[in-house]
């Protein structure tokens, strides 16, 4: 789910005047935002919800709307990509982590580990433990419309992860070795998704891709 965190000016020594505006202006905003998170988030519950218990195809865009309170306008200023966005509501969140978890990581740690790290969160994080997700998984599976779109995201995904890595090893931007390394560690979700350990099937995973990485990049240093 989505969180904000509020951030204010220091008040000055009265608790007045232009700290105190900031301060007040601050809480303002971050209040509204919680306000817009909260109901993005329970329009997308709402239609996970209906999508589960009656199919994806038998709920329509107003049906969503009036179970979460509010107007079919509303939902579309949400969710502008239209329908099938209501099914991935953390898309962009997922691909910003996925890029950050490159371009942020702690000094020193290698690429191969950064992603390992973020993978293995990934799949022992509370969306993955939930109850609903084995469900969400097969909804994805059996609706064409969801699986094309979860195809289109998860080649976004793939471009956004390439274009980081060629960044952060120095290589160009279209290389095929990051190209394929980032296709390569977004299978790595599909195929921890499938296995009872999800945690150990990343690790495994993770120790093939690192050592491909690492002799790849030794042997075709772009710098050399």
């Amino acid at each position: 789910m989505a969180k904000t965190i509020d951030g204010a000016e220091t008040p000055d020594a009265a608790g007045t005047g232009a700290g105190a505006a900031a301060g007040a202006d601050a809480g303002t905003g971050g209040r509204r935002e919680r306000k817009k998170a909260a109901t993005r988030q329970a329009i997308a519950d709402t239609a996970l919800r209906l999508f589960l218990e009656r199919g994806y195809e038998q709920v329509g865009v107003r049906e969503i709307a009036e179970g979460a309170d509010v107007s079919v306008s509303t939902l579309f200023n949400y969710f502008p990509q239209g329908k099938e966005a209501l099914v991935f509501d953390e898309d962009a969140r997922n691909e910003a982590a996925l890029v950050r978890a490159v371009t942020d990581r702690p000094s020193g740690q290698t690429l191969p580990g950064a992603l390992r790290a973020h993978l293995t969160g990934f799949v022992d994080s509370g969306h993955t433990r939930d109850p609903r997700f084995a469900d969400f998984r097969r909804l994805v599976q059996e609706t064409p419309a969801l699986r094309e779109y979860s195809r289109t995201m998860w080649l976004r995904h793939e471009h956004a992860l390439a274009r980081a890595l060629a960044d952060q090893s120095g290589r160009p931007a279209d290389d095929l070795l990051c190209a394929a390394y980032a296709r390569f560690t977004l299978e790595t979700l599909a195929f921890a998704g499938s296995h009872p350990d999800p945690v150990a099937a990343v690790d495994q995973a993770c120790l093939l891709l690192d050592q491909g990485w690492t002799a790849a990049t030794a042997v075709d240093d772009p710098s050399s």
